[in-house]
């Protein structure tokens, strides 16, 4: 599959910080058994994944904004671009192990997303997408799942971290939406939560207490892929607000008043 100029810039990035992380994953096994534990290595890493992801997206595209999860904001000369950047989405489940993270890499056009890449150096999964051309992973074509009862959903979602308050009013929502579902999830990547709901693997997902970086490319690949993504009021402020949803039309609309009912602001 051909891709055009942008993804393949794209692509290269999140590949050469892939292989750091790789590498980086495999001492992290080997550090679970020390009494000092990984947690220092992780944030290391985590910074040499964004510092990779940065010079070569600056480097291929000179003048972009730069917005990434530990170096903050980076102005750049051409004010209609912005890359969103969290080089190592699943921190936890690196820092314990757990193969399930990845790098996640939006870029914004005049306040519009037009190009997503989510991918797991692990599993080899790479899920990309630009606006209008469709979102794929391992250039197979993505569609949301098309089921309409929440009774056969099997649904995302997110935990509070400790010390970030709001779990009592998740544990509201966690009820309410318990109720109706098949089945709830909470893997620990909002990045690869919204792409697993473009490729249909799960129906819906809902967080709350999320950053641009978290939700930039996501938010791409559920639309190409034929999804519907708003906040957790149904509104366009995901950013703003830093709350998502996410699924088909019918599934969000139900997700969205069984949340409203809820009354959690």
């Amino acid at each position: 599959m051909q891709h055009s100029a942008l993804l393949n810039v794209m692509m290269k990035a999140a590949r050469k910080a892939a292989r750091q992380l790789n590498r980086d994953f495999g001492e992290v096994e080997k550090l679970q058994v020390s009494i000092k534990g990984p947690a220092n290595f992780v944030t290391a890493a985590d910074r040499k994944a964004e510092q990779t992801l940065r010079e070569e997206l600056m480097s291929a595209r000179p003048g972009y904004s730069f917005v990434g999860e530990e170096g903050g904001r980076i102005e750049g000369p051409d004010k209609s671009h912005t890359w969103y950047v969290d080089p190592l989405d699943g921190t936890t489940n690196f820092l314990h192990g757990i193969p399930h993270f990845a790098i996640s890499i939006g870029l914004e056009r005049e306040g519009t997303m037009v190009a997503a890449l989510v991918y797991n150096p692990i599993s080899d999964e790479m899920f990309i997408a630009e606006k209008g051309k469709g979102a794929f992973v391992n250039d197979q074509r993505l569609r949301v799942a098309g089921r309409r009862s929440m009774e056969d959903a099997v649904v995302a979602c997110g935990l509070p971290h400790r010390g970030r308050g709001g779990l009592a009013e998740f544990r509201t929502e966690f009820a309410a939406v318990q109720e109706r579902v098949a089945g709830l999830r909470r893997f620990g990547s909002a990045a690869l939560d919204l792409a697993f709901v473009a490729a249909g693997r799960l129906d819906i997902y809902w967080e709350r207490n999320l950053q641009s970086w978290d939700m930039a490319a996501g938010i791409l690949l559920v639309r190409e892929a034929g999804g519907f993504v708003s906040d957790c009021d149904g509104t366009d402020a995901m950013f703003a607000k830093g709350h998502i949803c996410a699924g088909n039309e019918t599934l969000l609309k139900d997700l969205l008043a069984i949340l409203k009912r809820t009354g959690v602001a």
